[in-house]
């Protein structure tokens, strides 16, 4: 108590000044971070005219659910959440049962042949084939306008990998020294051990995986044709072309132009929250998991 006293008094103006100084900084950087997606919120439950003015700041102005109405309304939302929850949670699952064990085995330096094999790994994030000779390869294999090429694509990454490794290094050594004493081997003890106190870098990779899966416009806009298999962005890109066709069509009829141009800017909005908020409502439940992953698997090694 004497302590925390003295340190009370022996505080500085400066110092004072100093806290001040950063506790502003930070809010402002909190203020400019969460600002716009808090503006997309509002502004997607604000009549469209009052957006167009200008006049939605801090509250919505004219509250109204007419893009949401629109969006749900539509008969190929539901399947395509459905897809796009079934694609992110099994190609999660898949990335990570194979990034965990490649990156236990290649953090250590016992390993035969470890060098090639990070060589092989590392070669692709600078050099593919191209799109074309892809997606040959991917059709040949009978993966065109499958399922399967939603969630075995892209369901390992190097960066990924690295992260893993660099956290799997900074674990004690002596743990697996004693569990080998004890006769362990190297699977249970990676099953039983390694992977119970690795919650941290489990929930790193688990966002990292589900948000690029959850996210991915690209390999369904290439690969997949049939309208029941395509994910939820496919559904609304296509919901925005269309608003975007009638918006462009010229009748004459200003009073029409106006109220397309109002429901383009309204879709825009609501589309942005719908495909963000599953994500947004994910991390906080590893945040405190995430911040302790990102700095072991990074800082450390």
């Amino acid at each position: 108590m004497d302590l925390i006293k003295r340190k009370k008094i022996n505080e500085t103006t400066g110092d004072r000044i100093f806290g001040i100084c950063c506790v502003a900084v930070v809010a402002l950087l909190v203020f400019v971070i969460l600002y716009p997606m808090w503006y997309i919120l509002i502004s997607s439950v604000s009549e469209p005219d009052m957006v167009l003015r200008g006049h939605v700041w801090w509250l919505p102005q004219g509250l109204q659910f007419d893009g949401y109405k629109r969006i749900f309304g539509d008969a190929g939302f539901n399947t395509g959440y459905k897809n796009t929850i079934f694609y992110t949670t099994a190609s999660t699952v898949l990335s990570l049962i194979i990034t965990l064990p490649c990156a236990y085995a290649v953090s250590k330096s016992r390993l035969p042949g470890r060098a090639a094999i990070m060589a092989v790994m590392m070669i692709p994030m600078y050099f593919n084939g191209g799109l074309i000779p892809t997606f040959l390869v991917m059709r040949n294999l009978g993966l065109y306008d499958n399922r399967l090429i939603m969630i075995i694509r892209g369901c390992i990454s190097f960066g990924n990998t690295v992260i893993a490794m660099s956290f799997f290094r900074a674990m004690p050594p002596e743990l697996e020294e004693a569990a080998y004493v004890d006769g362990c081997s190297t699977n249970r003890m990676f099953l039983t051990i390694v992977l119970p106190m690795s919650k941290a870098i489990i929930s790193v990779l688990l966002l990292y995986y589900a948000v690029g899966t959850w996210n991915d416009y690209m390999t369904a806009l290439i690969y997949i044709r049939s309208e029941d298999k395509q994910p939820l962005q496919i559904f609304l890109r296509r919901i925005l072309i269309m608003n975007e066709r009638l918006y462009s069509i010229d009748t004459g009829d200003e009073a029409y132009q106006l109220d397309a141009e109002r429901l383009r800017n309204l879709l825009k909005y609501a589309l942005i929250v719908i495909s963000s908020l599953p994500v947004l409502a994910l991390y906080p439940f590893i945040q405190k998991y995430f911040d302790k992953g990102v700095m072991l698997g990074s800082l450390k090694g």
